[in-house]
């Protein structure tokens, strides 16, 4: 039975990143997205290759009707042009809990405040919107980058999941996981304010 906890919103942040609803029309302008650093080269990404983008969205679509998942596509204030994607998914409704994953971003707006601003989204929805109790990330044990931007956002490591899933490449991934708890939303929510707040050279 599909969860219902998570129904479709629009969230819109004040100076990077707006967040839709993923639909079958973004197609093209997520494979421009995926375009900017060929991102299906990082072996520990999610992100489908030039000539599976409709498979990736399918995927999104089926665990959004199945499993109650929400995925979004992130599109850049500035410009209008959609520059990643990212998801609510393996969400408990009885429990109160989801995680925040399968998040890839266009090379041009890494380590720019894009990331921040859509955790920043996600987390305050989900802890005041949704009323969750906790809020999970993983990632592959290999991916440093994706470890370090959720150390910095004030979660916290829960343990390493070793020979967790069996990768496309025939790899097994370690898998690190990763949370937030509700009593602690109020500090990471100020910790990423502030974050948001610095100004950017």
């Amino acid at each position: 039975m599909s969860s219902r906890l998570i129904e479709p919103v629009t969230l819109t942040g004040r100076n990077w990143a707006t967040l839709e609803p993923m639909q079958t029309h973004h197609e093209a302008e997520l494979l421009e997205a995926a375009k900017d650093g060929e991102l299906w080269n990082l072996w520990y990404t999610s992100v489908a290759g030039s000539d599976a983008v409709i498979g990736y969205m399918n995927a999104a679509m089926k665990v959004r009707e199945e499993q109650g998942a929400m995925p979004f596509v992130v599109r850049r204030k500035t410009d209008g042009k959609i520059v990643g994607a990212t998801r609510y998914f393996n969400v408990d409704e009885k429990n109160k809990r989801l995680e925040i994953g399968h998040t890839w971003y266009s090379k041009s707006v890494q380590r720019s405040g894009v990331n921040t601003e859509c955790k920043y989204m996600l987390l305050k929805h989900a802890f005041e919107k949704l009323h969750c109790i906790a809020v999970e990330f993983r990632t592959h044990y290999f991916n440093f980058q994706s470890r370090e931007a959720i150390t910095r956002l004030g979660a916290k490591q829960d343990g390493i999941l070793r020979n967790h899933v069996l990768a496309n490449n025939g790899t097994l991934r370690d898998t690190v996981v990763f949370s937030i708890i509700q009593s602690e939303w109020p500090a990471v929510k100020a910790h990423l304010r502030h974050q948001l707040n610095k100004p950017r050279g």
